[in-house]
């Protein structure tokens, strides 16, 4: 990887962390508080939100007849999730330590605090939770995946890729010989010494 790509890296995680930190700003102005795993909103808040809520019945009659037809597809697919959440999560905690790389927190992940918002009913909560789940799992996995490829093969693609990992960007350029071995050793160091994501 040459100087310019290097610096372009750099600046994109400044700006990057420039970005979350303008939105945890904005997130402090709003008008809620995260204490511990509960989010708080003011009296008045939640007073005004509830006045949205739609009630079961309601819900119920206005719903698009195609989201309940399809429904019992989409909740099916608990099952690969659930399976590849503990295959995935059996893999790291056996192999992680071994090759010493940082283990992945499930927790910056997999996120659930939908259910405090109370203009949700208890079927749309229901849903934001299995989304939640989903999209939380899918992020989490590749977050273990890509650290796994950063530690035996931290090679970019000859063709362009759709949807890297974020570990990718800094990976070796396709067919860059030079000092591999030397190279992977220090991918492979810097995999112990993994960060906590931002948040």
């Amino acid at each position: 990887m040459n100087d310019k790509i290097r610096h372009l890296l750099d600046q994109i995680s400044a700006l990057e962390d420039d970005l979350r930190q303008e939105v945890q700003t904005q997130e402090a102005n709003a008008l809620f508080q995260i204490k511990g795993k509960r989010v708080e909103f003011e009296a008045t808040v939640r007073q005004a939100q509830r006045q949205f809520k739609t009630n079961f019945f309601r819900w119920l009659v206005t719903y698009r007849p195609q989201n309940l037809i399809t429904g019992p597809i989409i909740y099916s697919m608990i099952v690969p999730l659930l399976l590849l959440d503990l295959c995935v999560s059996l893999y790291q905690a056996t192999c992680f330590p071994v090759y010493g790389i940082t283990k992945v927190r499930r927790a910056d992940y997999i996120v659930f605090d939908r259910q405090h918002l109370v203009y949700l009913n208890f079927i749309e909560k229901f849903h934001c939770t299995y989304c939640a789940y989903g999209n939380g799992l899918l992020a989490y996995v590749t977050e273990i995946v890509g650290r796994t490829e950063e530690y035996f093969c931290p090679i970019k693609h000859a063709r362009k890729m759709l949807g890297a990992h974020s570990r990718y960007a800094r990976f070796l350029a396709y067919g860059e010989a030079k000092d591999y071995a030397a190279r992977l050793e220090q991918f492979r160091v810097k995999l112990g010494d993994v960060p906590p994501p931002h948040k």
